[in-house]
């Protein structure tokens, strides 16, 4: 008797009259898969999944879809007659999880407005960089973030809504209203503004760090990020189908942990876009905290939670350590870096009641890739899963040829879920994208005989964090702008909870003070970016005959020093 393969599973679900039926589209000369049941536009996502359900909860507040729904419309009304927005226009939004940005969000989307996250953790000088890049419109912030930019609005031309003012006393900027109060100006029940939003129209931009120099801003369409959604449920489904496998119900409705930034695409898509389907409620966390996460799944029966595997690390020692009942939890995805296989192990024995998954993805390809779940996942933890149906993968060597199975080289993906390019940098996407629509994805990973892929290293100069991705190239600048520091080279260095650390080796002047440095650092990067690990040196950096620093002979030498 044939065993029921994967692909038949796939070949199944995506039938025609299948609730995941899938069509060809042409676009700019090349066919894409698409799920022909998915909403045009994310406005429609919202529309129809409004419902009196609970949607957000953010410590004592709470609001129903619909409710959301009717925020994000006054605020859309607002957006457009009296901030002039329209079509295409970018509106920027930083700040912490607070409903706002969700709100805003689907305000911007739902307009043809294109949203941008931008980087709560940013400093100032990063802050002026993504307004200038983007040419945000409007900004919508908390009162933290205001206070890091509020030098650069003039100069970046933009109108600010500021949220989550509380009581402070200092006097606005110019061009700058307080949000709740703007809001009263809308009158409620006010209709979301009419809009034509086209699918292949751009959406949303998240920006991500290079290896070198500033933040990109990665546009997605409205189509890209919704083949991500219905991607995640196919495969889900499909790995249940092939395995026999299923997930215990929650005893009351799906709620899952918001304890990971929006600005990424693990909590914007994984955690916040694809709970509207599900009906899911989301639980705002203020930041992360294993206690009180622990705590909030206890008293909000929280059933999914989503993390990179510092943070998953964290709520297994919590469960380890707390006598909380963490029972309603049935799922701990991952995502952001590769989980440890102990980990995976770990979360299975601790967290009785959840089933681990993971994913490889990117913020270009909106978070999926490669998706894996159960006893697959136990049976392969240090694999990132199979491919997602509207994907494709090929690994390459240094020639551009690919090659066989069990072979490392470099990562290459294609597929609807592919964003559009980098804001304002065509020299760039010429750099990454290859004839046929094939990003390079700068990891070198392996396909094994069963089609499981296989991270192992990067070819970009990138340390991940925790999840945070950071360009090394991008520290290093910084740190060549103190006056006493001549050469730098960054360079990650292991850490358990984290995975990387930044660390780095500085040719100086006599003198340096390190925690001068750290100080002076804290002015032009984000705390998660300033090096945690620094080794001064008086004499110059060593150097290939090319001229270029040998930073791995750096890294081993410091690592062996510092730790």
């Amino acid at each position: 008797m044939r065993i029921r393969t994967r692909e038949d599973v796939l070949a199944e679900l995506t039938a025609p009259g299948q609730p995941y039926e899938l069509e060809t589209v042409e676009r700019d000369g090349r066919t894409f898969r698409v799920f022909k049941n998915a909403p045009r536009s994310l406005r429609q996502l919202y529309e129809d999944t409004v419902s009196d359900a609970e949607y957000l909860v953010y410590e004592d507040e709470r609001l129903t879809f619909a409710e959301t729904y009717q925020q994000a419309s006054r605020l859309a009304h607002l957006l457009v007659h009296t901030y002039g927005v329209g079509k295409g226009d970018r509106v920027a939004i930083s700040m912490r999880n607070y409903p706002e940005w969700i709100i805003s969000f689907m305000a911007a989307t739902s307009i043809g407005a294109i949203a941008v996250a931008m980087n709560a953790l940013w400093q100032p000088d990063e802050m002026e960089y993504g307004l200038r890049d983007c040419g945000a419109k409007v900004l919508i912030v908390d009162q933290e973030r205001l206070a890091r930019v509020s030098a650069a609005l003039s100069a970046a031309d933009v109108d600010t809504l500021v949220a989550r003012r509380g009581l402070n006393p200092h006097v606005l900027p110019a061009r700058t209203e307080v949000y709740a109060a703007a809001l009263e100006r809308v009158p409620a029940g006010v209709a979301m503004p009419v809009a034509n939003i086209d699918p292949d129209d751009p959406a949303i931009i998240f920006y991500t760090s290079g290896s070198t120099g500033y933040p990109k801003g990665v546009v997605s369409s409205h189509r890209a990020v919704l083949s991500a959604l219905f991607s995640w449920e196919l495969d889900g489904t499909a790995i249940g189908l092939e395995r026999s496998f299923t997930l215990a119900p929650p005893a009351a409705q799906a709620a899952t942990l918001l304890g990971i930034p929006l600005f990424h695409v693990t909590a914007s898509h994984a955690v916040f876009l694809s709970s509207y389907r599900a009906q899911r409620k989301i639980v705002c966390m203020y930041k992360w905290d294993p206690e009180k996460a622990a705590e909030l799944i206890e008293v909000e029966k929280i059933s999914a939670f989503t993390g990179p595997p510092a943070v998953t690390h964290d709520l297994v020692n919590e469960a380890r350590r707390t006598n909380r009942d963490l029972s309603s939890l049935r799922v701990v995805g991952g995502g952001g870096a590769a989980r440890a296989p102990e980990q995976v192990r770990q979360i299975d024995a601790t967290l009785e009641s959840a089933t681990p998954n993971t994913g490889w993805g990117m913020t270009e390809t909106n978070a999926i890739g490669v998706f894996i779940v159960g006893d697959e996942y136990l049976e392969r933890p240090a694999s990132s899963g199979r491919c997602s149906a509207v994907l494709e993968l090929r690994i390459i060597d240094e020639d551009g040829s690919e090659v066989p199975a069990g072979e490392r080289g470099e990562l290459l993906i294609r597929g609807t879920s592919m964003f559009d390019g980098y804001w304002n940098r065509p020299e760039v996407n010429d750099e990454v994208f290859l004839p046929g629509g094939w990003f390079r994805t700068g990891d070198v990973a392996y396909l094994d005989d069963a089609g499981y892929l296989f991270i192992v290293d990067r070819i970009k100069d990138l340390i991940i964090r925790g999840g945070e991705n950071i360009g090394c190239g991008h520290v290093e600048a910084a740190l060549l702008m103190h006056p006493k520091v001549r050469e730098a080279a960054v360079y990650s260095v292991p850490d358990e909870r984290l995975g990387e650390e930044v660390g780095a080796t500085v040719y100086a002047e006599p003198g340096l003070d390190v925690d001068d440095l750290r100080a002076f650092l804290q002015g032009h990067l984000a705390k998660f970016e300033v090096p945690r690990y620094v080794l001064a040196v008086t004499e110059p950096l060593p150097r290939t005959a090319s001229g270029k620093i040998l930073k791995r002979e750096l890294r081993e030498e410091a690592i062996g020093k510092l730790l």
